[in-house]
């Protein structure tokens, strides 16, 4: 995940401060959806008016102290606008740090939930395919909280109930990850349920839950499903 300066290298205080908005980017009600789609708007043009001028900084100049400096304080102003932007702040994780203490996690389980509930506005305003795939891949781990560990069951479950998106194939890491009675169950309940892309997903999963040396390749998929259909 590439690191922006100056981004999240906080508190949780910080992140909430900066962030607490895009919470209504997932909400029920369409109006509180508007208004945080609103408030994201705003926030990614400022991100993207910064990095304009870090570019600018950037370009070769026989003063280059002075460019220096510009770049510097350019480069600055664009971590502090990219961090309170959404996917520009989820970029900022340290590389050495654990994905369970980091301050920004609530807000990387957010993204992911708003692309899993409401796909289209997602896709339209904070499509990012690579940092869903990145966001994925680093939450997939043992040692979360009770809290993060239920998100991530949920999150699950909600996958496997609709078509395939991209980067869904991903999920079955955090199954892995998050594996136990809770998650079983609602993978159950999907596979015995009425809709037939839950079935089918569900039934996919818990047979690779059941086989954790099997990797979840598209050979794999593929093969399963023909044996499935037969």
């Amino acid at each position: 995940m590439t690191e922006v300066a100056g981004a999240g290298i906080d508190d949780d205080q910080g992140w909430s401060e900066r962030l607490a908005w895009a919470y209504g980017l997932t909400a029920p009600d369409p109006a509180e959806r508007a208004a945080a789609l609103v408030r994201l708007a705003g926030a990614r043009r400022e991100a993207d008016a910064a990095l304009l001028r870090v570019h600018r900084a950037s370009q070769p100049s026989r003063w280059l102290r002075r460019k220096a400096r510009d770049w510097a304080a350019a480069d600055k102003a664009y971590g502090e606008a990219a961090s309170r932007s959404l996917p520009q702040a989820l970029w900022s994780k340290p590389y050495s740090q654990e994905i369970s203490t980091w301050p920004g996690l609530p807000f990387a389980l957010l993204y992911l939930e708003w692309e899993v509930r409401y796909p289209r506005e997602w896709t339209r305003h904070a499509k990012a395919w690579g940092t869903k795939q990145t966001l994925i891949r680093e939450v997939a781990t043992a040692g979360h909280d009770h809290r993060s560990r239920a998100k991530l069951i949920d999150l699950v479950g909600l996958v496997v109930e609709r078509s395939y998106r991209c980067k869904d194939r991903e999920y079955v890491r955090v199954a892995r990850a998050v594996d136990g009675d809770e998650l079983r169950d609602r993978l159950r309940r999907a596979h015995r349920s009425e809709n037939p892309t839950a079935r089918l997903h569900a039934g996919y999963v818990l047979w690779l839950l059941d086989r954790p040396e099997i990797p979840n390749t598209r050979h794999v998929w593929r093969t399963w499903l023909a044996g499935t259909l037969t």
